[in-house]
């Protein structure tokens, strides 16, 4: 077997297109083709199902995939070790986030998440739906996402386990300014209506601050609309009107300008969620996940402030 079809392997199944993954690869479509039917010769079976579009693993390439990664490593640190060089290579693994909890928790976790560890992170983000694909596809080792009763993150407990990272609020935010001269006071009327920041539609948010207008209704009228909290959060410092957004996203920026507005009515609890696929058995992962459940996992609850711990520590 040579090293490169393993590499050839893992690129296919990363990519699921044997065209991209040659193209990464640089090397010519058939002669990438001819160094996969080669490991499946070597094998003894079949790893890509070519009667099906798009390209997909067969379950013994599906299970083969769950090895190769390592084997991989494990042949690259004992060439590097033999050849006389140091082995520093740290073991990935592979996050899938939303877009404010990579710009505004993951820059924290990270450094405590690492620390005497060799390892490193590719991180993915994207929308809940892009996540979870990520996650059930096997194209990444952990899911961290936003969370919420009524509107639920489902997946099979039975395939997915799960730990609580901590606890936040979604609440309405105005500039400072605006918020003082009473022009943004909560629920509006008919003839000030309230600027609102809102989400677009489909995005996770959109549906949290829906049910909240839906509990509580508000008098506005929306003036601008985002798929991410950081662009409503700097419209909203700009004085353009009435954004919900998670604490962190407000802490990290450091937005001393930025208020609540309207107390407990109008704020959305949030709980933060890692999930990982059981059958995700990296030796990597395995550790990583020990520690994440016996240091990071938290009770349900906030602190005095409203705040997580950790939500309180970062707007300190």
């Amino acid at each position: 077997m040579e090293l490169r079809w393993l590499q050839d392997f893992l690129m296919v199944a990363e990519t699921g297109n044997f065209t991209r993954a040659a193209e990464r690869r640089n090397v010519s479509q058939a002669a990438f083709s001819r160094r996969i039917k080669a490991l499946e010769a070597w094998l003894g079976f079949d790893l890509i199902d070519r009667g099906v579009f798009p390209t997909k693993l067969t379950p013994q390439g599906e299970q083969f995939r769950e090895h190769a990664g390592e084997l991989l490593r494990q042949m690259l640190d004992a060439r590097a070790e033999l050849a006389g060089g140091p082995v520093r290579r740290n073991e990935n693994i592979r996050i899938a986030l939303p877009f404010a909890l990579a710009t505004a928790r993951l820059p924290h976790w990270w450094p405590t998440w690492s620390q005497d560890k060799r390892l490193s992170c590719s991180v993915v983000v994207g929308n809940i739906h892009d996540l979870v694909t990520a996650v059930m596809s096997d194209n990444a080792d952990l899911m961290i996402c936003y969370h919420n009763a009524q509107q639920p993150i489902e997946l099979d407990p039975a395939r997915f386990e799960r730990v609580t990272l901590g606890h936040e609020f979604l609440r309405p935010y105005a500039s400072q300014r605006l918020a003082a001269n009473g022009s943004l006071a909560l629920p509006g009327r008919p003839d000030r209506p309230v600027p609102l920041l809102m989400y677009s539609a489909g995005v996770y948010f959109a549906r949290l601050v829906d049910l909240a207008l839906e509990s509580e209704p508000v008098c506005g009228q929306r003036v601008i609309e985002s798929d991410m909290s950081d662009v409503l959060r700097d419209m909203a410092f700009a004085g353009r009107g009435v954004a919900w957004l998670p604490e962190s996203t407000v802490a990290a920026a450091g937005r001393k300008g930025l208020v609540p507005l309207g107390g407990e009515t109008w704020a959305v609890p949030l709980s933060l969620i890692a999930f990982r696929d059981r059958r995700n058995d990296r030796r990597a992962l395995n550790l990583f996940w020990s520690e994440l459940c016996k240091h990071h996992a938290v009770p349900d609850g906030t602190g005095e402030d409203g705040l997580s711990p950790a939500v309180t520590r970062l707007a300190g």
